[in-house]
């Protein structure tokens, strides 16, 4: 069987290092053959690296191709994987308070410069291919050995970014590369080296920076493993005195992943760049990198003590006392704002003139609970359900749905939680019940559109939700709304499954219902609208992309995904306006709430509640204790 399919990619970023080797994971768990198409260039999904080097990018259109007996499943499952967009965990308080700190550092200098075995010289021996053979897969093993201990010890980024690296060493077409040089007598140190280089260069040639970056990763591994085969035993960062400022030619993940980033003071590496994987693994544990510093190798050699500026991109080798002394007093005011907003956790802002504003988090699962509650949110006033929805075989029965509804309510009473009905369609793709393909779906099924269509996934969500309102302050959205009948329409079901519930003798809790503002529509009828909404919540990501006519996926329309446009202001500030007439609440869940210059806009206009990924609640709260706004209409109002 061979079938093929057009699809939107939603996947966030893209088919980068982490989602290719999900996706490679899964398509090996088919029969079938696999491939993706993408301008005219043809890939094999069951190679990581020939992913990789496709650079998928997300927003863009891609063409499946599958053949084999089980090519219906694959498909489905496929799609479903691709068209999913998965959120980025919350950081931690504690990374958050690093990451306000994690500019300045000054230290005694680590030099890290190692050098690359030795390749040797002339042809080998060809009764030594078969032996050289063995070494090239004995080393290939350990190499990948020691990438999958460095991953058991590893969490969160670190650990998801060793599993993309042990796929690249357990590539077979690199590895059928390195054999084919060895077979053509190239000894084996310069075979693994010869196309380890190969590979980079193509990967250094992409058009796109996180894929030229993924060049390190290749010449990472190609040096493991060629220092394995040459009997060395690969350097380690794991003696690094604390407070250090480790020095290199070049860090790549698996250096930084024997390293205790929390102990050390920073790290300054000739090469790599922001979008590689050790700046990554450095950002999130809040450690000072500079990445592509431009200094002499033989200056970094002869460091006694440096200090960086990260954010600038400056670094001072051997300062003198005065600078020492900026650099530490630098350090210690981050430090201190770092206290000072970690302070705001337990704060309700008040702007100066009075006005309460609530601050909540947008959270994706309940994974998400402890940071939200731990930085202070103030409720959740975005729940999304898709994550039970979405890359699963069957649909979520009413009592799964139920249990994660209480859950998330109980853990933040007496505080509400707004929950979104599932909010999928068209170019978020149900595996467990598949739509048929729209010419364009971002203008198609979907939101509440699909919900109202789809009684029979919509019911047990509702009734689910009545269930859970038992355990906290639950608020119900419906999203993609355009017209004033599709809120009529939910409430009419709403109050069918609430009284079938009461027939069975099932305790139900009251929620009030309220729309999205996502849609051009809901913003022009939004007087309409209010009279049957008990509250606005506005998609600002959305409902921007709508407004200027621009998909926010499209880096060549990227200067009209603007927020703090005119036009869209106009469109809230009509929104706010119809809010007030009519007694409601309006909040906003996209992340303009989260904008430093577009916070006083919003309340100004209006709002009082702002949803926001949990790590930029604590900044938005001492913002809005500094605020002095007073509401205000468009002129002429």
């Amino acid at each position: 069987m061979f079938l093929e399919r057009s699809l939107l990619v939603a996947v966030d970023g893209g088919l980068h290092a982490r989602p290719a080797s999900e996706l490679v994971r899964l398509a090996k768990s088919f029969q079938s053959e696999v491939s993706i198409e993408l301008r005219g260039k043809t890939a094999n999904a069951k190679s990581p690296v020939s992913l990789m080097l496709l650079g998928v990018k997300e927003g863009e259109t891609i063409r499946l191709k599958i053949k084999g007996d089980d090519a219906a499943a694959a498909i489905e499952r496929l799609a479903a994987f691709l068209g999913a967009s998965k959120q980025t965990p919350a950081p931690s308080p504690a990374d958050q308070r690093k990451r306000v700190g994690a500019r300045f550092a000054i230290g005694p200098a680590h030099p890290f410069f190692v050098e690359d075995p030795a390749e040797e010289p002339g042809a080998a021996d060809p009764k030594a291919i078969d032996g050289n053979l063995y070494r090239f897969r004995k080393a290939r093993a350990e190499g990948l050995a020691a990438i999958e201990r460095r991953r058991e010890k590893a969490s969160g980024e670190a650990a998801a970014i060793l599993g993309a690296l042990a796929d690249v060493a357990a590539d077979a077409e690199w590895a059928a590369d390195v054999e084919a040089r060895i077979a053509a007598r190239v000894p084996v140190v310069a075979a693994i080296r010869a196309a380890g280089r190969e590979l980079a260069a193509r990967f250094a040639a992409a058009p796109d920076p996180y894929t030229r970056a993924r060049a390190e990763d290749v010449v990472a591994v190609a040096r493991l493993t060629a220092t394995f085969a040459s009997g060395r035993t690969p350097a380690s960062l794991a003696d690094v005195a604390e407070g250090a400022i480790v020095l290199a030619d070049e860090i790549s993940a698996l250096d930084l992943c024997e390293l205790d980033l929390g102990k050390i003071g920073g790290l300054v590496s000739r090469k790599g760049s922001p979008t590689s994987h050790a700046a990554i693994i450095a950002r999130a544990a809040g450690a000072p990198a500079i990445f592509g510093c431009a200094l002499p190798r033989e200056t970094l050699l002869a460091a006694r003590m440096v200090a960086i500026d990260a954010a600038a991109g400056v670094v001072r080798v051997d300062p003198d006392e005065r600078l020492r002394a900026e650099f530490r007093d630098a350090i210690a005011a981050a430090a201190k704002d770092a206290q000072e907003l970690a302070a705001f956790s337990a704060v309700r802002p008040v702007t100066r003139d009075g006005r309460a504003i609530v601050v909540a988090a947008n959270i994706g699962s309940p994974n998400d609970i402890d940071a939200a509650r731990a930085v202070g949110a103030m409720g959740v006033g975005l729940f999304r359900t898709e994550f039970l929805f979405l890359d699963r075989p069957t649909l979520p029965d009413e009592n799964e749905q139920c249990e994660v509804y209480a859950k998330v309510a109980a853990a933040f009473a007496p505080d509400p939680v707004v929950i979104r009905t599932l909010d999928i369609g068209g170019d978020k793709p149900l595996r467990a019940a598949p739509s048929a393909p729209e010419d364009n779906p971002f203008l198609g099924c979907r939101g509440v559109r699909f919900c109202l269509d789809r009684p029979e996934i919509f019911r047990p969500q509702i009734r689910a939700l009545l269930r859970a309102a038992v355990a906290g302050n639950v608020k119900v959205m419906l999203p993609m709304v355009a017209d004033v009948e599709e809120i009529r329409a939910a409430r009419r079901l709403i109050e069918e499954c609430r009284a079938a519930l009461t027939a069975e003798g099932v305790a139900t809790g009251a929620f009030e219902l309220g729309a999205m503002v996502e849609t051009p529509a809901a913003a022009l009828d939004a007087a309409a609208l209010a009279k049957e909404a008990r509250f606005f919540s506005i998609g600002t990501n959305d409902l921007t992309q709508y407004v200027m006519a621009a998909d926010r996926g499209n880096p060549k329309v990227a200067y009209l995904d603007r927020a703090d446009h005119p036009a869209v202001l106009a469109a809230i500030d009509l929104v706010c306006r119809a809010a007030e007439d009519a007694g409601i609440w309006v909040g906003v869940c996209g992340e303009a709430a989260a904008r430093p210059d577009l916070v006083p806009e919003l309340v100004r206009r209006g709002v009082s509640e702002l949803s926001m990924a949990p790590a930029a609640v604590l900044a938005v709260k001492r913002l809005l204790t500094r605020l002095e706004v007073r509401p205000q209409r468009l002129a002429g109002e």
